[in-house]
C-alpha cells in the first residue's frame, strides 16, 4: 500500500462530492460539496483542494450500469476527469468504478437518521467517501493502484 493522502471525487451534474483519507489510507472522510453546474468554477475549486491537501492521487468515480456498461454519464465523467488531470498535473487522476456508491451512501445517511432534505447536501460527499474506501480496499488487496489512469494530455 502506497503511503499518502488521496482525494476522491463523485461528479454529478449539480454537485461534486469530495472526500479525503489520512496518509496511511485507513480512514476516508468527507471534505465538501462543490457546486457542479459552473464547470470552470468547479475545476478551480478542485485545483485549490488539490493544492491544500497535496494528495498522491485523485480518484474519480466512473458511473457504470449494473452490467458494467458505460453510458452518457460515464462519458461526461471521463471528459471531466481528463480536464481535471490537465489542471492538476503532475498529480495523477484515476477512474474508479462507482456502481451503487450513491445508493450505499444514501442508505448509510438514512440509517444515521439524516433526513432526505438535509441529506442532499451530504450525499455527494458520502458517495465520495464510499468511492475512496473502495479504492483503498482495492489497493490493499491487489497491491496496485486502483482503477484506470486518466491521461491529462488529450
Amino acid at each position: 500500500m502506497r503511503r499518502g493522502r488521496r482525494l476522491a471525487i463523485d461528479v454529478g451534474d449539480a454537485r461534486i462530492g469530495v472526500a479525503s483519507c489520512d496518509p496511511d489510507g485507513v480512514l476516508a472522510t468527507p471534505v465538501e460539496t462543490v457546486p457542479g453546474r459552473d464547470v470552470p468554477a468547479a475545476h478551480r475549486r478542485l485545483r485549490a483542494l488539490v493544492e491544500e491537501y497535496e494528495p498522491i492521487e485523485v480518484v474519480v468515480g466512473l458511473p457504470r450500469s449494473l452490467s458494467g456498461r458505460e453510458g452518457p454519464a460515464a462519458g461526461k465523467v471521463r471528459t471531466f476527469a481528463r480536464e481535471l488531470a490537465r489542471g492538476i498535473a503532475p498529480v495523477p487522476v484515476r477512474l474508479i468504478d462507482e456502481r451503487m456508491t450513491t445508493v450505499t451512501a444514501g442508505q448509510g445517511l438514512r440509517a444515521a437518521g439524516v433526513t432526505a432534505k438535509k441529506g442532499r447536501s451530504f450525499i455527494d460527499q458520502a458517495a465520495a467517501v464510499v468511492i475512496l474506501q473502495n479504492a483503498l480496499e482495492s489497493e490493499r488487496a491487489s497491491g496496485a493502484p486502483p482503477g484506470e489512469s486518466v491521461e491529462g494530455i488529450v
